[in-house]
């Protein structure tokens, strides 16, 4: 190696190492606006909570309510039953209906987030003392007594999360951002496939045996945590096929500096701020703490959106990996072809 290999001129490495801090620093800048501005101040806002068409005590309270304040959204049923599988489905985190002895009950479920239930307790046994009825409150799904704040299947779906886009990262770093044939890129596919099984189990046996945090859905909880880390390594494998180290930033702002505190898995999403409130209806790690909810704690009918958008997403990923490959290859042979001393092209003249 020549002295100009060993100490390159500082006009060849500049540009990209400032390339490279400039972005670093745009995301350690995105990474403190998302959290703080997400997390700093947790106002709920339109909590729904459902109420049953004719339970005219009940549609009293909430209308009530919802004149002096917009922390409960009235969800209405057209029966009890409804309701019911409204709560069970994580469509709202309460119901309230007409009680016994002309008061009032209000059935809860804190497993699908405590903050948000205690908003609703709160909100409506002050509007039912004012009321001058007494109500009877329920926690139908209560959260683990091992996990009473209710944060485990978010920090559960965030490890997935992680260990999903850095197994993708790693072997872009170590084979090339994108593989060079089909064959590579479907051989690519399937050890991550075995890696996020494998993760999959570690997680929930983490959780499950060895923290001794829940003592149920194993299984469920396995299976969920393989889905969740495929999407996010087959998420940035496709980013960062097509994109090369660029998409390894652009995989972190969306899986980590906006995913987690859009997710609503430290708060519900009725507490964020307004552009990150629905976040996790289409984001990696919110998709992944819903399912792993309602995995552990709900009716198999509340995993419909949260299945179907990681399955979504892993699917576009292969896609993308798989185009990215396609196109790169095409490039390649037709750069390859271009050059003059390629058999077959016509002699350099000099």
């Amino acid at each position: 190696m020549d002295e100009a290999q060993r100490n390159p001129p500082v006009r060849d490495w500049l540009p990209r190492t400032a390339g490279l801090l400039l972005g670093t620093l745009a995301l350690a800048t995105a990474f403190i606006a998302a959290y703080v501005g997400a997390l700093h101040q947790p106002t709920p806002r339109d909590v729904p909570v459902g109420v049953v068409l004719g339970d005219q005590r009940a549609q009293a309270v909430m209308a009530a309510v919802r004149q002096r304040t917009n922390k409960i959204e009235p969800i209405e049923y057209d029966d009890p039953g409804a309701a019911d599988d409204g709560l069970t489905s994580r469509e709202v985190y309460g119901v309230l209906t007409s009680g016994p002895d002309n008061g009032l009950r209000l059935t809860t479920a804190t497993a699908s987030a405590p903050a948000a239930a205690d908003v609703v307790t709160q909100v409506l046994g002050q509007a039912a003392q004012q009321a001058n009825l007494p109500i009877q409150v329920t926690d139908e799904v209560p959260v683990e007594s091992t996990d009473p704040r209710g944060l485990v299947p978010f920090y559960l779906a965030v490890g997935y999360v992680l260990g999903g886009y850095l197994a993708s990262t790693a072997l872009g770093l170590r084979t090339g951002t994108a593989p060079v044939s089909l064959p590579r890129a479907g051989l690519r596919v399937a050890a991550l496939a075995v890696y996020s099984v494998v993760l999959g189990i570690v997680g929930a046996t983490v959780v499950g045996p060895v923290l001794d945090v829940w003592h149920h859905d194993i299984p469920a909880v396995a299976a969920v945590g393989t889905l969740a880390v495929f999407a996010a390594a087959m998420v940035a494998s496709a980013v960062q096929a097509w994109l090369g180290l660029l998409g390894t930033g652009i995989v972190i702002l969306l899986l980590v500096v906006l995913g987690n505190p859009g997710s609503g898995g430290i708060y519900a999403p009725e507490f964020l701020p307004a552009w990150l409130r629905g976040m996790h209806r289409w984001n990696v790690p919110g998709l992944a703490t819903d399912l792993i909810k309602s995995a552990v704690y709900f009716d198999r009918r509340s995993t419909g959106w949260a299945l179907s958008g990681l399955t979504l997403w892993t699917l576009l990923g292969i896609l993308g990996l798989v185009t990215a490959t396609v196109f790169r290859a095409r490039r390649r042979a037709a750069r390859a072809g271009a050059r003059p001393d390629t058999p077959g092209a016509p002699a350099a003249h000099g």
